[in-house]
């Protein structure tokens, strides 16, 4: 291949390549580095009127946000809803793709309908029919609790059972799309090698175990990062459904970044909780990845 051919060739590619490289440098890459330099300033609801009145503070902001006990309350509580709601999450949808995969399973499609509708479904709506579900008086839950013999629980006026109310909620929201996610991997999966296991007179767990979870490993490992991704942003449940309460244990990281940002107007406050969250957050992928990493030698 001449050089003059190559040439051609590299032209073509950034020909194609530049209009997506200059959207994610407009959309994504300024934003990033604005908010960076908005973390090093106080801007707050008076720069707004004028920017020339904020300040660089340096890391000032920083050392703020590690210091406040507010904070670490919030970090404390993300990170409960994260290994709580994180892996519970995730063996729901795994449980629901080996049910619906399963080759003895019947009305596959609708099954897969009901379980997805959840996710393609308005995330504040279903925060407040929650809401009336807890309630620990006419909520269905509670209803269920005493038919049942137990003892009725308020599940978001207690500090220790609103967390895991929200998990709950969160879980039967997006489980339905990792389960999509996991059924694409289980199909991926060659029939031989079920029928050769089923020769040598393997079970059904056997084949579970040693077949179908290592096939699966890549695909889980995805689901997990975005989960745990995702679960790291929490806001709208505890927004919609606590505020924050009872006695600020349902403070996310994100929501504790709104307040500081839309209800007291501290932007520069505010922007430095979402570098530190997207710290914890690139700590948690690579954990993870690590980990897999080593689970696969």
């Amino acid at each position: 291949m001449s050089a003059r051919w190559r040439e051609a060739e590299a032209r073509a590619a950034w020909g194609f390549l530049t209009p997506a490289l200059a959207l994610i440098g407009v959309f994504f890459v300024l934003p990033v580095a604005g908010g960076l330099l908005l973390s090093l300033t106080d801007f707050d609801l008076y720069a707004i009127g004028d920017p020339g009145v904020a300040r660089v503070v340096g890391l000032r902001n920083y050392h703020q946000v590690l210091t406040d006990a507010e904070f670490w309350n919030a970090l404390r509580n993300t990170l409960y809803f994260v290994l709580a709601g994180g892996p519970f999450s995730i063996l729901l949808s795994r449980g629901a793709a080996l049910l619906v995969n399963a080759r003895r399973a019947r009305l596959k499609g609708p099954l897969r309908v009901v379980f997805f509708t959840p996710v393609v479904t308005s995330l504040v709506a279903v925060a407040i029919v929650w809401r009336y579900l807890y309630h620990p008086r006419y909520g269905l839950v509670d209803q269920g609790l005493r038919l049942a013999g137990l003892h009725p629980v308020d599940w978001l006026g207690d500090p220790h059972w609103a967390m895991p109310a929200l998990i709950l909620l969160a879980a039967w929201k997006n489980f339905g799309y990792n389960m999509l996610i996991c059924i694409a991997g289980l199909q991926s999966v060659p029939q031989e090698l079920y029928d050769a296991a089923q020769i040598d007179g393997a079970g059904g767990w056997a084949r579970l175990v040693h077949i179908t979870l290592p096939w699966l490993r890549p695909t889980l490992l995805f689901v997990a990062v975005t989960t745990v991704i995702g679960q790291f942003q929490l806001f709208a449940e505890p927004y919609v459904m606590t505020q924050g309460g009872p006695l600020r244990s349902t403070v996310s990281l994100v929501m504790l970044m709104y307040e500081q940002g839309f209800r007291w107007w501290r932007m520069g406050l505010a922007a430095a909780i979402a570098f530190v969250l997207f710290g914890f957050m690139l700590a948690a992928t690579l954990v993870q990845l690590r980990l897999s990493r080593e689970a696969r030698r």
